[in-house]
């Protein structure tokens, strides 16, 4: 089969997106408007950018009317009429309900923090408040917000942000930086309202070698 895209509507290219590219990783972005209102939703468009600065980015779609969803309303930049800062919050699997019952469309301006029952606590330079519970908090600065379709219903926008902090629980690291990805616990998307653990792993070596394993 082959399909080409221009021939699809949105709503089954949507589907093809999400139902193979899998499993996504899950960023949980708290932001916080400029009148200090807190905001909290989860994104499974979501990915590092690179070490060097360190970036990662999230993309957040437009809403079926167009216009921006809350978190980048909040984490564009201040001269567009956002804060510029947002936090990615990593989603373990203890927090996998609490996490989709932040995907309610509230009115702007509702906390889903208070609708999921999360601890908002302090970030060290950002003005947007972490997931006390979550593993691991990436504060970030916006570097950059692209446009892929401005204005339309599911419109695409990349968030590009520079981690200026982290908060990861004690246990999680050991003394080469490395993560454990068992005590992390991660979870991550798949199609449709399909998720998925990080329970089941396996490794084996790089390049050539990997033939011979």
């Amino acid at each position: 089969m082959e399909l080409n895209p221009a021939n699809l509507p949105q709503p089954d290219r949507y589907k093809l997106l999400i139902g193979c590219i899998v499993p996504r990783p899950i960023a949980w972005v708290s932001t916080i408007s400029p009148d200090g209102q807190p905001n909290l939703a989860p994104f499974s468009f979501f990915n590092g950018v690179g070490s060097d600065p360190m970036m990662l980015l999230f993309c957040p779609a437009n809403k079926t009317d167009g216009s921006e969803k809350d978190s980048l309303r909040n984490a564009k930049s201040a001269t567009e009429g956002g804060v510029g800062e947002f936090i990615v919050n990593i989603v373990a699997q203890p927090l996998a309900l609490q996490m989709a019952a932040t995907a309610e469309p509230l009115a702007y301006g509702e906390s889903e923090f208070d609708l999921a029952g999360l601890t908002q606590a302090p970030a060290r330079f950002v003005r947007a408040p972490r997931v006390l519970e979550s593993p691991v908090s990436f504060e970030c600065r916006t570097h950059q917000v692209i446009r892929t379709n401005p204005g339309a219903p599911a419109g695409g926008n990349i968030v590009i942000g520079q981690v200026i902090h982290i908060w990861i629980r004690d246990d999680l690291l050991n003394d080469r930086h490395h993560t454990d990805p068992a005590k992390l616990d991660a979870i991550g998307r798949m199609g449709g309202l399909g998720y998925c653990t990080t329970r089941d792993r396996f490794e084996m070596p790089m390049g050539r070698t990997a033939l011979e394993h």
